[in-house]
């Protein structure tokens, strides 16, 4: 389990920490970018220099539970770093970090061009974390499997389709029996990374179907229903016989939801797994800044609603101890932490992304 991993961990690190100890004379506090931190090409733990700060930080709900196991973890490295993620969506945790009310903000889609402006701490940095698959959820008695395809997932959230036994839901699923149930259509009240993603990838699967457009809010038929964050979209699906919501992996199964298999660009029917995903992030062209996108991948085994989640910092850091715990926790986070992922119905970042994520640690400028 995670927790022994954990330990299993620590124990490593305090080991090589005192091999370090009685090599390295008084060298240990020579690199606070490495604190519990990464400092190899692994990512791994090197030292364990202890640092006391308190970090705050707010975002995603896509990724609240691996942040939150991730940070109970760290802190078992660094008991003197305090923090905790304040999930309340991408757009909040983009707003709260362009206040400066929080030291890292937690964002499934990009910084928009016309917000840049608005980042009160100059130049960001984006460090990939983890990714999972948006789940398309549904609550629907007697059927226990279901298949979707892009276009017929665009006309059920666009209410053209109205009934759970329209033909176009029944061409997707041959030879099976599916009820005159109304459609109840589940999607987020906040701004959320997980709706630009999932109508992102509408927008690309379905093109000449999908209306709405996408972003981190749309402009949902008047008879839908919105709930607050992953686990308030859960909660309407969960509790409605007919209903049906985009919500990612983690939340879909702590609810116990079932959820649909859907049509990749390959023409094949895909779980939503963290393989899927691991599929979709190895064809992900990386960008310069590290901002890629997994939606809509080619290949046979690419799950297509695929979706990638950030960190988001400042590279200016104004105070010292605050930005060396920064540095160590996204070293952990991208280092001993992404052996928690799996576990967690996330999919760790492959190294083509996590090497250069690592790298770009010591892009953040701490105060002398």
């Amino acid at each position: 389990m995670v927790r022994r991993r954990v330990l299993m961990a620590l124990a490593l690190v305090a080991a090589l920490g005192l091999v370090a100890g009685a090599c390295g004379g008084d060298d240990s506090g020579s690199s606070s970018s490495t604190a519990g931190g990464s400092g190899s090409s692994t990512g791994k733990s090197t030292t364990q220099e202890q640092i006391t700060a308190t970090l705050a930080s707010s975002g995603a709900t896509f990724p609240k539970a691996f942040y939150e196991e991730a940070i109970a973890a760290f802190k078992k490295v660094q008991s003197g770093i305090t923090q905790a993620y304040g999930a309340g969506g991408s757009g909040k945790g983009r707003q709260d970090l362009a206040d400066q009310l929080v030291d890292w903000a937690g964002s499934d889609a990009p910084i928009p061009d016309a917000d840049l402006a608005k980042f009160k701490g100059g130049p960001v940095l984006y460090f990939p974390t983890v990714s999972a698959p948006i789940t398309v959820s549904y609550n629907l008695s007697a059927v226990d499997q279901l298949q979707l395809s892009a276009d017929t997932i665009a006309k059920i959230f666009q209410r053209q389709i109205t009934v759970w036994n329209d033909p176009a839901i029944a061409a997707d699923n041959p030879g099976a029996k599916l009820p005159a149930t109304n459609i109840t259509v589940a999607h987020r009240s906040d701004g959320s990374g997980t709706t630009q993603n999932f109508t992102g990838f509408l927008v690309a699967a379905a093109p000449t179907t999908w209306t709405l457009k996408t972003g981190s809010t749309v402009e949902w038929p008047a008879d839908t229903q919105a709930g607050n964050g992953n686990a308030g979209v859960a909660s309407i699906v969960k509790g409605k016989n007919g209903a049906i919501g985009y919500v990612d992996l983690s939340d879909a199964k702590a609810t116990g939801l079932s959820f649909a298999a859907v049509k990749n660009q390959a023409g094949k029917y895909v779980e939503p797994t963290t393989e899927g995903t691991g599929a979709a992030l190895a064809t992900a062209t990386i960008q310069p800044n590290l901002l890629y996108n997994p939606l809509w991948a080619p290949g046979a085994e690419s799950y297509p609603i695929s979706a990638p989640t950030w960190i988001l910092v400042y590279k200016n850091q104004t105070d010292k101890t605050k930005g060396a715990a920064l540095k160590a926790w996204l070293g952990y986070v991208l280092g001993d932490g992404q052996d928690m992922a799996n576990e967690l119905d996330f999919a760790n970042l492959p190294d083509n992304l996590r090497n250069p994520a690592i790298a770009q640690i010591d892009q953040i400028v701490v105060p002398a």
